[in-house]
């Protein structure tokens, strides 16, 4: 299973410009939406928001991993946005700024799920990468920070 496989420039968002978590996400969304990768942007958020229930999502660093896995993925994706700093968790006040947005097929098995979170868990964990993402300036360089 290779990263590549689940990017696309075409679904890396540096001037996302969300206000709030639920814009973040349905702008994602709608990006997935335009890329064929889900089947509808109102029942996605819906499966999104049922995954956010379940857990926080804001992994520190600026950074949340928000996913859904679902009958309405069409392509396993992952979207990414760049923000100004929004509050992620209410109450907790986690600020964010890098939105990555796991989209999985629900006939994907938990593994493909899981390998996804732990690759970008890892690149996530690097210090570099982090900085890199905050400061690319083209979809191409996010791609290429996950791919290489």
């Amino acid at each position: 299973m290779e990263m590549k496989e689940f990017l696309s420039e075409y679904l890396v968002d540096l001037n996302l410009n969300a206000k709030t978590k639920e814009e973040a996400i349905t702008k994602l969304c709608q990006r997935l939406y335009d890329n064929g990768c889900i089947k509808s942007v109102k029942e996605f958020v819906a499966d999104v928001y049922e995954r956010e229930e379940e857990g926080e999502t804001g992994i520190g660093q600026d950074v949340a991993i928000p996913h859904g896995k679902s009958e309405n993925v069409i392509k396993t994706s992952l979207a990414i946005g760049r923000t100004e700093t929004i509050d992620w968790e209410g109450e907790k006040h986690q600020p964010v700024e890098i939105i990555i947005l796991f989209a999985v097929r629900l006939v994907d098995n938990t593994s493909v799920h899981l390998k996804l979170l732990s690759q970008v868990a890892s690149k996530l964990g690097n210090d570099d990468v982090l900085e890199q993402l905050k400061s690319a300036k083209l979809p191409s360089e996010v791609i290429d920070l996950f791919i290489n």
